[in-house]
């Protein structure tokens, strides 16, 4: 579980955004909606789809960075 130390003279306020913020890149809010209610097999299937096109596409877009860099070595 993320943790989140207020600093001396920080607003609450400002805590709790950094907190979410930990929990949504962590992706355990995202987890929380999603168990929050019942997930039909098509629901599933097209989470997931969307899950594996977004890792394709970081994928892609880290391989397109690091060949310019081999290219230009290997010349």
């Amino acid at each position: 579980m993320p943790e989140v130390t207020v600093k001396k003279g920080e607003s609450i306020d400002r805590a709790l955004k950094r907190l979410k913020n930990k929990l949504e890149s962590e992706g355990i809010l995202e987890e929380m909606r999603r168990l929050r209610s019942f997930e039909t097999p098509t629901q599933r299937t097209k989470r997931k789809a969307r899950a594996a096109a977004k890792r394709n596409r970081m994928k892609f877009r880290f391989t397109l960075q690091e060949d310019p860099k081999t290219e230009e070595s290997n010349a």
